[in-house]
This record gives structure tokens, C-alpha cells and sequence, in this order.
């Protein structure tokens, strides 16, 4: 053990649209935190902090009427997005805190694991990585999914800690460095690996949602995975170099074989061949386009410099 003083910490949920389970998170995650306070593993300042993401249900009106004093409250005045919404809480309470938790609000992620990360922190870690230990409770086609997508990301070479979502602990040292990163396509999961420090994992089973729908459904998932691909690696435009240089390379040996058969008087017929011929390179520049595309969208809204959120209230 070193010698790492119980720290002062800062709990975050982003909530988005959550009144059917909030209310329940609350209660079942205040008693959880009593007991951290009676284990004296946690500084007595230590406190809570739910994010309304500018939700149009009565998400904040849950939030308001539990007048505690261990509950800090932001609420964006628009959906700005999960990875931004953190973001919110991170950069408001910025060296206010010792050690800041992120972890969603729909009781999914095993928050008695909060217990470790401390004792992990306590022990020198920097940052506290909570990695899910299985997928049973998801379907076949997330988890496949899932698991294309670390592949996918790892091929790109991109540092990633397989199975872990944004359930993390990092310390103050960690947020003055993350906050450095300044764009605005944020994917946090590669962020903060992407920072180094003396980090570690803890395992944990994810549950089944208890109530409501998720707020990820596969469009957004897919929009998020893009994200991600695209903020932190060059490689698929790599790709589409040498996709091209060999398009045109199989080009030139078609010319030459097509004039070498025209000089053996051997006339080529038919014109399906042709067509096929040009609408695959056809959808290969429009593919090609298309993510091109997509890096220049980026960059379009990164120069705008535009605020990554806006607080409209915050108790």
C-alpha cells in the first residue's frame, strides 16, 4: 500500500431521458456511498454529480427534488451527447477533486466495484480502467459486433482496453492532461489509453436494464464507432491510396491485354463485362468519397471552434 491519503471524490452519471430508472439509481447508489463514507474510504468531501444531457422528460425534476447536500447537478441546455456530457462535470469540478468516477446512471454497471477502484487508487494507480468480464447479457449481434469492432480498431492501431466502456477512476493529474485534448469529436475510450500513466483494470459483470430503453440503439452505436475510427486513425485513408494504386495498376494491364487481343484480330464482345467493370471502380471512388469525406467533416467542425456544451443550470 502507499501512502496515498483516502481521496476526495467525484462520482459522475450522465443521464439522458432516464426518469424510469432514476429515481431507483439514486436511492440504491446513495446507500453504496454511505457505506464508502463508513469504511472511511472516501474523503467526507466527496460528492455526486448527475448531468442532465438535455433531456426532455422529467429527468431533471428527479434530480432537483432530491435536496442532498452530497449532490452536485448540471443540466446542458441540449443534447450534446454522452462523451461531451462527461466532459461537463470533468472540466467544471477541474482540480476540485481528488479522484473522479464516470459510470452510467442505468444501473447496468456493477458500481460495487467503485470499492476496488479506490483501493486500486490508494495503491499509486492513475487511472482505473472497469473492463466487463463477459457479455452474456448482451445479444448475439452486439456482441459479434462488439468484438469486430476492438479488432477493427486494434488493426487501425489504435489503443483501446477491450470490453471496457467509460466505467473508469482517474486521478486529478489524469484529468489536467485529458482536458489538453481539445476536439470535438470526442471518443474517450481511446483518449485516456492514449494518455499512458500507471493504469490497471477491474473486472465486473454487466447487468440486463432493469427498466426503460437504451439509449445506444444500433444507428448511434454505429455513428459511434465511426467516431471513433475516424478521430484516431489515418489508416483508412492509407487504404484508400493503395486501393486506388491498384485499381489503376489492373487498369493498365486490362488496356494492354485489350490491345494486345485487338492486334491478334480477336474482337471482344459483349458489353456486361464493361458495365460491371466500371461500376466497381465506380463504387470504389464513391466508398472512397465517402470517408474521405468523413475526415473532412471533422476537421470542418473542429475549425469552427464552436463550445463542445453549454450549461444551463447547475445546483
Amino acid at each position: 500500500m502507499s501512502n496515498i491519503p483516502k481521496p476526495k471524490l467525484l462520482i459522475i452519471f450522465p443521464c439522458y431521458n432516464e426518469e424510469e430508472v432514476l429515481e431507483i439509481s439514486i436511492q440504491r447508489f446513495f446507500h453504496f456511498f454511505h457505506n464508502l463514507f463508513s469504511k472511511e474510504l472516501i474523503d467526507k468531501n466527496s460528492r455526486i454529480c448527475f448531468v442532465d444531457d438535455g433531456s426532455t422528460d422529467n429527468t431533471w425534476k428527479i434530480i432537483e427534488q432530491f435536496e442532498n447536500p452530497y449532490i452536485k447537478a448540471i443540466k446542458l441546455s441540449n443534447n450534446f451527447g454522452h462523451q461531451k456530457a462527461l466532459v461537463a462535470a470533468m472540466e467544471t469540478f477541474q482540480n476540485q477533486f481528488d479522484a473522479y468516477i464516470t459510470l452510467d446512471v442505468d444501473l447496468q454497471d456493477d458500481f460495487t466495484i467503485i470499492t476496488s477502484m479506490i483501493e486500486k487508487y490508494i495503491d499509486g494507480y492513475d487511472i482505473v480502467y472497469g473492463v466487463r468480464d463477459d457479455r452474456s447479457s448482451d445479444s448475439f449481434f452486439k456482441r459479434k459486433t462488439a468484438h469486430g469492432f476492438y479488432w477493427f480498431m486494434e488493426f487501425l492501431g489504435v489503443e483501446t482496453i477491450v470490453n471496457h466502456a467509460d466505467f473508469r477512476l482517474i486521478n486529478n493529474k489524469t484529468l489536467n492532461f485529458f482536458l489538453k485534448f481539445e476536439e470535438t469529436h470526442l471518443f474517450l475510450r481511446a483518449i485516456f489509453p492514449s494518455i499512458g500513466m500507471n493504469h490497471c483494470t477491474v473486472y465486473y459483470k454487466r447487468f440486463e436494464r432493469e427498466t426503460g430503453d437504451s439509449k445506444y440503439p444500433i444507428k448511434k452505436m454505429a455513428s459511434f464507432a465511426l467516431d471513433g475510427i475516424t478521430s484516431f486513425s489515418v489508416k483508412p485513408l492509407r487504404y484508400i491510396l493503395i486501393t486506388g494504386l491498384i485499381s489503376t495498376l489492373l487498369a493498365i494491364l486490362f488496356f494492354i491485354w485489350a490491345v494486345i487481343q485487338l492486334l491478334l484480330g480477336n474482337v471482344i464482345h459483349g458489353w456486361f463485362s464493361v458495365i460491371a467493370t466500371v461500376m466497381f471502380f465506380g463504387g470504389i471512388q464513391t466508398f472512397a468519397i465517402g470517408i474521405i469525406g468523413e475526415y473532412i467533416g471533422k476537421i470542418f467542425m473542429q475549425v469552427k471552434n464552436r463550445p463542445r456544451y453549454l450549461i444551463e443550470k447547475e445546483i
